[in-house]
């Protein structure tokens, strides 16, 4: 059985703070991100972190765990490092994920 699993980094529109996280199912995580926009109740929300801008697809949870923990350690340059790898300019993702219905 296949299971997709992702690590996932978001940015508010000013591309200032970002967010990592792990979720197996990317839409409606992005979606609660945009519904949780302005709550101080999360640090997404507080900080408006709502767009995608890289996400990695895993086969087994434990995997994308272990590199939220390994990303999150990671220092903001080195962060943008690997996004800018896959995404130079830093474009917001959402839209992409939300058409592949």
């Amino acid at each position: 059985m296949q299971h997709n699993y992702f690590l996932y980094i978001t940015t508010n529109p000013d591309k200032t703070v970002l967010y990592t996280g792990v979720t197996n199912d990317l839409k409606r995580r992005l979606f609660e991100h945009q519904e949780n926009k302005g709550k101080n109740t999360t640090f997404a929300g507080k900080f408006y972190c709502y767009n995608l801008i890289y996400y990695e697809r895993f086969q087994f949870i434990e995997h994308a765990i272990e590199r939220e923990k390994q990303i999150k350690n990671w220092s903001r340059k080195k962060k943008e490092f690997i996004i800018e790898k896959e995404n130079p300019n830093w474009h917001f993702l959402n839209d992409e994920i939300f058409k592949n219905d």
